[in-house]
């Protein structure tokens, strides 16, 4: 635990504020920060001065304020939430109907990690994908195999499929693609032209990530294939899905229970809000809601990191998740809620991810909860939602020009264009099975992802691409790389009206 103690105190918190434009008045003493936890006093500091670019001064009275905040924050808050009196939920008149379906089958996750199960997984992810890139008008008469391009003649037009093995830049500035199938390889030439054609396909061209399927149309010239067009497997436009019930679902991701910065006082006003004891957003629309969708990360975990122990509240995972239950617990019994796991939680971290087990859920148990692996698809009242964590969007940020932290909307569109939750193999731990279950085989009217703690929604060929955000305030991590988390803030789907609503539950 980082707690103050001596003549140490004052000097660890002065150290922690170093470059952030706040210094601490001389009324600051050791005798004012003992016993406290500095990490959560400075992190506090930190996030009060983060939208000002003046040099702050601190005094006791400024800290004694802090102090009293985190002592409010540890206190033990009463979950016994009754639904308001008289409170008619719409939602509780309609029966519910859902399905499950992970995408994956449990004898497809057998592994031994050995060369040939990584063969067997990327001849799968090519299987997989190589049909919806022939549906493409661009990919009429795509060579059959790779290998057989070796006997062509240059000059010949081509149209070729594969998995991208490499991609780099020549010292003629040109990008030279290597792509590989069951039988051969191919190098692609994107060149650097000077046409508003070349001058676009060469842009394109930069957004290719590695372990990605990809169709190229061009000409051979010698060793490559001198690319005119780049077709990508992309999800086909649709028109967004609605239902006739007034009916809503709700959107939820890394919550972290069991961290310090867990915003429990808001989660706990968000479920006071779904029995109608909050009088909040647009009216009846909490009265709607039928579905919550929960991606991940709902506990904090053990050891997920180095030093994770100074920065939980919860030091026991069991405890972690049982006060987990007693929050949900409280959520109305018409509502159904459907749990993945995420990074944090106590899972295996090779996805895809099973579901939260017994084990660790003890006697947890409410027919509305359900655990469900991690990707899973999900039908709710005809509306197809596939929910992942989305541990992946950190590699596609690395990688894809122009993706940020602070629209995770759009990394997320990336996943629909190559029709993969992971394309970049290693980016994140995925298990190399027989067949690669992170494909994205059905289009989905919604896909919802948590991850990165930022809200972000956006519409791409028909689909809705909603990140819900986080529970958790600004951790240390997140201030030292410049994020800035959107916590507390829940999207809604009015399933009806085909529409979104964040509900904003700070304050």
């Amino acid at each position: 635990m980082a707690m103050a103690n001596g003549m140490n105190a004052v000097g660890n918190l002065v150290k922690k504020l170093e470059g952030k434009g706040i210094l601490l008045s001389s009324d600051v003493d050791n005798t004012l920060l003992e016993g406290i936890d500095i990490d959560l006093v400075s992190s506090k500091l930190i996030e009060k001065h983060s939208d000002s670019s003046q040099m702050l001064v601190v005094g006791s009275d400024v800290i004694r304020g802090i102090i009293d905040e985190l002592k409010t924050d540890k206190a033990p808050l009463p979950l016994d939430i009754k639904a308001r009196a008289g409170f008619r939920a719409a939602a509780a008149e309609v029966e519910a109907r859902y399905s499950i379906g992970n995408g994956k089958q449990q004898d497809d996750m057998r592994t031994e990690g050995s060369v040939n199960d990584f063969v067997a997984y990327f001849r799968s992810r090519l299987q997989k994908i190589k049909p919806f890139v022939s549906t493409h008008s661009a990919a009429n008469g795509m060579v059959p195999s790779l290998e057989l391009i070796k006997s062509y003649t240059n000059g010949r037009e081509v149209t070729i499929c594969g998995i991208v093995s490499n991609r780099i830049v020549t010292k003629n500035g040109n990008i030279m693609v290597l792509i590989e199938d069951e039988t051969g390889d191919a190098k692609v030439m994107f060149m650097n032209g000077t046409s508003d054609k070349a001058r676009s396909l060469f842009s394109l061209a930069g957004d290719i990530i590695n372990d990605e399927v990809i169709a190229v149309k061009g000409r051979i010239s010698g060793p490559f294939v001198i690319a005119n067009e780049l077709i990508f497997p992309n999800v086909p436009i649709k028109e967004r899905k609605t239902i006739d019930e007034d009916l809503a679902i709700a959107f939820i991701s890394d919550v972290h229970v069991g961290s310090k910065r867990f915003m429990e006082k808001n989660f706990l006003k968000m479920v006071d809000w779904l029995n109608g004891n909050v009088d909040l957003g647009p009216p009846g629309l909490a009265s709607k809601i039928k579905y919550i969708v929960m991606a991940g990360d709902v506990a904090d975990g053990i050891g997920v990191y180095p030093g994770q122990d100074r920065d939980l509240a919860i030091l026991d995972v069991y405890m972690q998740y049982k006060r987990l239950a007693e929050l949900v617990e409280n959520i109305p019994d018409y509502i159904h809620v459907f749990m993945l796991p995420g990074n944090h939680d106590a899972v295996q971290s090779a996805e895809p991810q099973p579901a939260i087990s017994n084990d660790i859920l003890k006697d947890f148990k409410r027919d509305n909860i359900h655990f469900v692996p991690n990707p899973s698809y999900l039908t709710l009242h005809g509306i197809k939602v596939l929910a992942y964590h989305g541990t992946s969007l950190d590699s596609i940020i690395a990688s894809v020009p122009n993706m940020s932290y602070a629209a995770p909307e759009k990394a997320m569109v990336e996943t629909l264009k190559r029709r993969h939750l992971s394309p970049i193999y290693g980016g994140n731990i995925i298990v190399p099975s027989k067949t690669d279950n992170l494909v994205i085989d059905t289009v989905p009217d919604i896909l919802h992802m948590g991850h990165l703690h930022k809200n972000g929604i956006t519409n791409y060929h028909g689909v809705d691409v909603v990140n819900s955000g986080t529970w958790q305030a600004r951790t240390d991590y997140q201030i030292k790389l410049g994020h800035m988390p959107t916590p507390c803030v829940m999207p809604v789907f009015d399933a009806k009206k085909g529409s979104y609503v964040n509900m904003d539950f700070n304050g």
